[in-house]
């Protein structure tokens, strides 16, 4: 069907992305290459960073685009998923894409892959995809930094070579598709390294040699942020991070505002991505490098909104991320009473997230966003001692929870990036 551009049009697209959701998450590149050959492979010749790993990828892509921007590039962020409006997942130069040019570009998409086959039918990941990689040829975009979706070797982003490829970290999540052991998701994400790239990676073993056999293996240079390029760093508690490393082979000390002792890695890591791309020939100096950090923005992650209880906002969804964010809320929260809203998707390891969360607080409220992968709350409130009370929806949760914590207070919502979106929602910011 065509989708015709009205004012509707954001939630025709929304709804023709929906209609292909019983297609789930089906692995292979098969499909994106035909929706972009009848598209006219607009992926050819756009340059930058694709960005994988299992955690900081949002992060890291949001700090690299900052920089790039602060370099004076036109610039498109493609990042998934989104809290709110499907329109986050395509930034040109720093703002999110009109709900109407998101209709328009889905519109687009769809006419393309009206006459594949239905073996070549794309998923709606790979429609979003395809609508991004379109938008940036179309902005005439200089620099294209892409998250990575799932994994990396069949993610359909993995049709992009774009010079630079980066992988955060590994860790065990989506074990289900990705493999059982980190190397076995480390060799999956390695996979988006390309011949001749510059690579960049944050990952330690046992990942990390698979990291470095993939970059041997096809010809690229990779650089191990941590043993090639050496950095120190400390959390500013509210104030984000600062992180001394090198560019470009000179000492180099940035701020960023985005909190928690795990961006430390993260900003680190982004600082390479940045060498790596001023090494493929981008006018990116340590100027611009330093703008980048100090201004970037990246929503739901360690984010404190003001209140009476304040919020504290975190998007961790595996167990590596929740260890994370516990370890940092603890030097933003100190020793105030603690309420957590938490809720999961279906294929993750809830058992470890909720043990980790745990170590943070005991008062709990577990719920489900509107997402039919949520797992039901009933399904997660036995995994905490004592069991944790059921909220039937997110608004009963942040209601409760907030009346739990008090003025003084604080709650912390996290273990799911959906969750995150609907309290940013309720919450109106």
């Amino acid at each position: 069907m065509a989708l015709g551009v009205t004012p509707t049009a954001y939630a025709r697209a929304v709804a023709a992305l929906d209609s292909v959701a019983w297609r789930g998450i089906m692995p292979g590149l098969e499909r994106t290459c035909a929706l972009l050959a009848a598209l006219g492979n607009p992926q050819v010749g756009l340059r930058g960073a694709l960005v994988a790993g299992t955690n900081g990828k949002g992060s890291v892509c949001a700090t690299v685009d900052s920089a790039c921007r602060a370099a004076g590039y036109r610039s498109v962020l493609l990042t998934s998923p989104h809290l709110i409006s499907y329109c986050e997942r395509i930034v040109r130069n720093g703002s999110p894409i009109s709900e109407m040019e998101f209709a328009a570009l889905i519109s687009r998409v769809w006419e393309g892959a009206e006459p594949l086959p239905e073996e070549l039918q794309p998923t709606g990941f790979e429609v979003l995809t395809a609508a991004g990689i379109l938008a940036a040829r179309e902005a005439d975009a200089e620099v294209l930094i892409c998250e990575v979706g799932l994994g990396g070797r069949l993610d359909s982003t993995n049709v992009l070579d774009l010079g630079v490829a980066v992988v955060t970290n590994v860790a065990l999540d989506h074990q289900d598709l990705l493999g059982e052991t980190i190397p076995e998701i480390a060799r999956e994400k390695a996979a988006i390294i390309k011949p001749g790239n510059r690579a960049v990676t944050g990952a330690s073993e046992p990942g990390l040699s698979e990291v470095r056999a993939r970059a041997a293996q096809v010809g690229a240079t990779l650089t191990v942020v941590g043993a090639d390029v050496p950095f120190t760093g400390t959390s500013a508690g509210m104030r984000g991070v600062v992180v001394d490393s090198l560019f470009d082979g000179r000492p180099i000390s940035v701020h960023a505002p985005l909190r928690g002792a795990f961006q430390v890695a993260n900003i680190a890591t982004a600082v390479a991505v940045c060498d790596a791309l001023r090494a493929t020939g981008f006018a990116v100096d340590a100027g611009s490098v330093a703008r980048g950090c100090a201004t970037v923005r990246w929503p739901g992650r360690m984010d404190w909104i003001d209140g009476d209880p304040p919020l504290l906002i975190d998007g961790a969804h595996n167990p590596a991320g929740m260890a994370a964010m516990v370890a940092s809320a603890r030097e933003l929260i100190g020793s105030r009473r603690c309420v957590a809203i938490f809720a999961a998707m279906r294929n993750k390891d809830v058992e470890s997230m909720a043990a980790g969360l745990s170590e943070l607080t005991r008062e709990i409220v577990v719920t489900a966003p509107a997402v039919e992968r949520a797992t039901p709350p009933a399904d997660l409130a036995g995994l905490f001692d004592p069991r944790a009370e059921v909220a039937a929806d997110v608004k009963t949760a942040l209601d409760r929870a907030r009346r739990l914590a008090g003025r003084d207070g604080v709650v912390v919502v996290c273990g799911s990036l959906y969750l995150a979106g609907e309290v940013l929602e309720l919450l109106g910011v």
